[in-house]
């Protein structure tokens, strides 16, 4: 028998199933496209102008590598925080940051702490450093940060994980309850603060920026309001020395020479930012006004999608999602229990929540039979 060199324990025991089923995917299977694709918290809106001119413009200079101190991209995301470069780090997206901030604090064994439900690539990063992961229900369709601080204190927790808006339900905390939360943590535990969806929201949802809170390491990303998901562009901002033991593992040729520079010039148009946050806000009132008169229920959203109560149970809410993939309208669900009665659709264009409010009647329908 040929014999395989050995996989570590932590590998060997993970189950080997696909994290995502991505649209591509299920367009594979079915043979058909997507006429909407209001799935994956993407911004149909695309990024500026400006920034595909730039990509223009460069495209002939993709044959040198990216600048590994990501540089420019970090000198101009601290002059529009606020701080200093050393408080900035650029990886390829929040996904990428993540990975390394589990790979920094938690050794086998460990308990980890993160709401049951939510954003599930965190969970993988903590299971391929062997971590322990510690689940804490939702209240009410939001993080319970009551909960959340009683795990930490409960598991002696190295990491905690907290998005803010949220993904899969769009809700959010304001600044007092953040700040309330970040003061009763012990000061051995990090909090991982992902702000994937900060552009979106409340101006009370995003705490002062404070590089002094030494347990507290912030995450934003150009993939949803700015546009560009495709790119894997992302960075992090906390305690200088927290910064530097990032890169001490960091990818430093991870972030493309067109990914820093679709960043950099995404960052410099602010006016078209703005105008991204006024379509996104108009296109969740119209999901949720479809919503409201197909008989559901819209969660108040702070994010780039709407999450919607289908008013029955888990099945019930499979049954909708599933009829509406058949009718080529790509949308998403929560899947543990208690989120798992909604689905979550993504913002769009004008003709994609057209789509989705033409079909989503059929899908009832469907279900219901």
């Amino acid at each position: 028998m040929i014999k395989r060199p050995p996989l570590t324990p932590i590998i060997e025991a993970l189950p080997s199933s696909v994290p995502f089923v991505g649209p591509e995917a299920q367009q594979r299977t079915s043979g058909r496209a997507f006429r909407a694709r209001i799935g994956a918290n993407e911004s149909s809106f695309g990024p500026s102008p400006r920034v595909i001119a730039r990509m223009e413009e460069v495209a002939k200079d993709m044959w040198m590598y990216c600048d590994p101190d990501n540089y420019d991209l970090r000198v101009a995301l601290a002059d529009h925080l606020g701080i200093d470069k050393d408080n900035v780090v650029i990886g390829e997206g929040i996904d990428g940051l993540l990975s390394l901030a589990v790979r920094m604090f938690v050794s086998p064994g460990d308990a980890v702490v993160t709401s049951l439900g939510a954003y599930p690539t965190f969970n993988f990063h903590v299971a391929g450093v062997g971590g322990r992961l510690v689940t804490v229900p939702y209240e009410n369709d939001r993080e319970s940060l009551d909960g959340l601080l009683e795990a930490v204190k409960r598991e002696n927790a190295p990491l905690v994980y907290l998005s803010n808006p949220d993904n899969p339900m769009g809700t959010w905390w304001e600044t007092d309850e953040l700040i309330r939360f970040m003061d009763a943590l012990p000061e051995t535990t990090m909090l991982i603060l992902d702000e994937a969806y900060g552009e979106t929201a409340p101006a009370a949802a995003l705490p002062p920026v404070d590089v002094n809170r030494l347990n507290v390491l912030r995450m934003r990303t150009f993939s949803k309001a700015y546009g560009l998901a495709g790119i894997r562009c992302g960075y992090a901002f906390a305690d200088a020395e927290v910064i530097a033991n990032v890169e001490k593992i960091r990818n430093h040729y991870g972030v493309s020479r067109m990914a820093q520079i679709a960043g950099l010039e995404a960052l410099a148009d602010q006016d078209y930012l703005a105008t991204v946050v006024a379509k996104v806000a108009a296109a969740r009132d119209r999901i949720s006004a479809i919503a409201r008169d197909n008989g559901l229920t819209p969660i108040p959203s702070a994010t780039n999608f709407v999450t919607i109560d289908c008013g029955g149970d888990a099945d019930f809410a499979m049954k909708v999602m599933q009829n509406m993939l058949a009718r080529e309208v790509f949308i998403r669900k929560p899947m543990v229990p208690v989120l798992n009665r909604c689905i979550r659709v993504s913002v769009g264009l004008d003709h994609e929540i057209d789509i989705f409010g033409q079909e989503l009647p059929h899908a009832l329908a469907a279900a219901r039979a």
